[in-house]
């Protein structure tokens, strides 16, 4: 059976940042909705099974509620902690069971999450989240009708490989397994302990590294936006070392939290290319927005841009493909 998943984080767009920042907070009723939606497409272009990740909110089966498909869709069997980690175990369980995308609700947190886990099964994934830097905004439907066509094979050419940021704590083995990943950018911060986990400080980065520098982008990866204009090479990445002596960049590194970074020293970094952390002091590594790693002062940490990351469904050349194989004017099956 064509089978597709859907994973809904109720705590997205939910963080501290709404206390500290401005960020908006998606309201999980709003997400109810967009799951419809994203049914609705699904059904349209030919999936015939749906799996959604079960949630403390239950987004998924209001979402099923009085809604009349003719496919087959219901909550995966999966035990659950209704903890972050649930949206990890959700994707490896789906990739297991033969799904052949993800449709993620959430932001970069979430999907860096989801990406641990998914292999090679592609995402599509729609921003509810704070930082929304590797999810799109984009209407649902849509999302759900690209999600749909690539798991039907009417859209193949419209998956790609977005880069990551492979994390080895002391270092890496050959061929071993990274113990971590970044999606858009990961930080050493100054600060000890993981606490609540968000960053909003910017005097406490002290290095940075970026899969991804465009313009427009909310998070930190706008400080490299705002440094360059997007003016480095095609698929490299982007190094910051932050210092006070350094050039003064006005960013918005969380949204409605604009601030200071003075960039002491910035390069592009190829992919392949890794960087060595290791610093006197205690310290935290954080990725996509979010503290996760603690590091004793002098203990390292290995971090390598690796360009073969999740694969991402382009919904807008999903649809173009689509469209020009004539495939809404015939029958699906």
């Amino acid at each position: 059976m064509i089978t597709v998943g859907i994973i809904a984080n109720p705590a997205s767009g939910k963080d501290i940042r709404r206390l500290v920042a401005h960020g908006s907070v998606f309201d999980n009723d709003e997400k109810v909705s967009i799951v419809r939606r994203v049914l609705l497409g699904l059904e349209a272009v030919g999936v015939q099974r749906v799996l959604i990740m079960p949630d403390r909110y239950g987004i998924g089966l209001k979402a099923l509620d009085t809604l009349k498909l003719s496919i087959e869709a219901g909550l995966m069997a999966m035990p659950t902690t209704f903890m972050p980690a649930d949206s990890q175990r959700a994707a490896g369980l789906m990739a297991e069971q033969g799904v052949r995308a993800i449709v993620t609700l959430g932001g970069d947190g979430t999907n860096r999450l989801v990406a641990k886990s998914c292999g090679d099964v592609p995402l599509m994934p729609i921003s509810t989240g704070t930082n929304n830097v590797f999810p799109l905004m984009i209407e649902a439907t849509t999302a759900g009708l690209a999600a749909g066509l690539v798991a039907c094979g009417k859209a193949g050419p419209a998956v790609a490989h977005a880069p990551r940021i492979d994390v080895f704590r002391g270092g890496a083995s050959p061929g071993a397994p990274p113990d971590d990943i970044a999606l858009i950018d990961a930080v050493v911060y100054d600060e000890r302990f993981v606490a609540s986990r968000a960053i909003w400080d910017a005097s406490k980065l002290c290095e940075v590294l970026l899969t991804r520098a465009e313009p427009g982008n909310i998070g930190l990866s706008s400080i490299g936006a705002h440094l360059l204009g997007g003016d480095y090479p095609p698929g490299h990445g982007l190094f910051l070392r932050v210092g006070p002596e350094g050039r003064p960049v006005r960013a918005p590194i969380a949204p409605g939290l604009i601030q200071t970074v003075h960039v002491a020293e910035y390069r592009a970094i190829a992919p392949g290319d890794e960087l060595l952390v290791r610093h006197e002091r205690p310290c935290v590594l954080a990725f996509d927005g979010e503290r996760e790693l603690e590091l004793r002062a002098n203990a390292s940490a290995l971090l390598r841009l690796n360009p073969l990351g999740p694969r991402v469904i382009d919904p807008r050349r999903a649809v173009e493909v689509a469209a020009r194989a004539g495939a809404f004017y015939t029958n699906f099956g």
